[in-house]
C-alpha cells in the first residue's frame, strides 16, 4: 500500500478537493481527510489498472508497478486495502474535524458513485470492452472517459464544495467544472501518449497504440484533439466566474496545470 500510495504523482485530486472545500468558505482541516481518501482510491485504480488482466503495465511514476515488486496476489489486496482504508479515513477523520455528520454523509454517498458501476468501473468495462473494436464512434469514448476518469475528479471536486458547506448551487457549478476538467485531463493523457517518451511520462508511453485502444488522437487527430482540449478548459473555467475571483484563482491554476502539463 506504501509502495504505490508515496510513489509520488502529481497530487491533482487531493489539491481539487482542498481548493474547492477553501472555495465555498470551508477550512483545510475539512476536507483533508476526503483529499488523502480520494488520493488511496486514485492509487487502488492504478494499481489494479497496471494489472496483466487490465492494463497490463511494467511501470508506474517512473517506477515498476506494483505487480511486479510483490506479485499480482499482493497488489490486488493492496489495492482492495487502499478501498476499505479510503472510507474508514474519511469517515472517521472527517468528523473529528467537526464537519457535521449530514455533509459526511452525503460526500461518502458521492465518492461511492463516482467509483463503483456508475462512475470508475463503468468506464473500465466498457473500456476493456472496446479494445480492438474498429467503429468505436466518439460517444463511446466520451463514455468511457467521462466514467473512467473524470467520474473521480468530479467526486474530488464536489466531495470538498460539500464537505465546506457549499450550496446546492456552488455544488453543481463546481460539478461542472470538474467534469470539464476531468474529460480535459484525459484527452491530454492521450495526446501525450502519442507526443511523449516513457522517462518523460513515467510511465509506458504508446501503450494505447500497441494495445489498439481508441484515444482522441485516433479519432480527431492531434491538432482538432488540442483544440478540444482549449475548448473544455474554457468551459471548465467559465462555471469559476460566478465565485469570487481571489478564491477561484487556485482551480483556474489548476485547471490550467492540467490542460498544459508535459507529463
Amino acid at each position: 500500500m506504501r509502495y504505490s500510495l508515496l510513489a509520488g504523482g502529481k497530487r491533482v485530486r487531493p489539491v481539487l478537493c482542498l481548493a474547492a472545500c477553501e472555495l465555498v468558505g470551508g477550512t483545510e482541516a475539512m476536507a483533508m481527510p476526503a483529499a488523502c481518501a480520494i488520493e488511496m482510491i486514485h492509487t487502488m485504480s492504478l494499481i489494479h489498472d497496471d494489472l496483466p488482466c487490465m492494463d497490463n503495465d511494467d511501470l508506474r511514476r517512473g517506477m515498476p508497478t506494483n505487480h511486479k515488486v510483490f506479485g499480482e496476489d499482493v497488489a490486488v489486496l493492496a489495492g482492495d486495502a487502499l478501498l476499505a482504508f479510503a472510507f474508514e479515513h474519511m469517515a472517521v477523520d472527517t468528523a473529528k474535524a467537526g464537519v457535521p455528520p449530514a455533509r459526511i454523509v452525503r460526500a461518502l454517498g458521492e465518492l461511492s458513485k463516482a467509483i463503483g458501476a456508475e462512475g470508475l468501473v463503468a468506464g473500465q468495462v466498457v473500456d476493456i470492452a472496446s479494445e480492438g473494436i474498429a467503429d468505436v464512434g466518439l460517444e463511446k469514448l466520451e463514455f468511457i472517459h467521462v466514467h473512467k476518469t473524470a467520474a473521480l475528479l468530479e467526486g474530488a471536486v464536489v466531495l470538498g464544495a460539500i464537505l465546506g458547506g457549499g450550496s446546492d448551487d456552488e455544488v453543481e457549478r463546481l460539478r461542472k467544472f470538474a467534469r470539464c476538467i476531468g474529460l480535459l485531463f484525459q484527452v491530454v493523457d492521450d495526446i501525450l501518449d502519442v507526443t511523449k517518451s516513457s522517462e518523460e511520462l513515467g510511465k509506458t508511453a504508446g501503450k494505447d497504440l500497441v494495445a489498439d485502444k481508441v484515444t482522441y488522437p485516433k479519432l480527431l487527430g492531434l491538432e482538432k484533439s488540442r483544440e478540444f482540449a482549449d475548448e473544455l478548459n474554457k468551459d471548465a473555467q467559465a462555471q469559476l466566474a460566478a465565485f469570487d475571483p481571489d478564491k477561484a484563482a487556485p482551480l483556474v491554476s489548476l485547471a490550467n496545470y492540467i490542460a498544459y502539463r508535459q507529463n
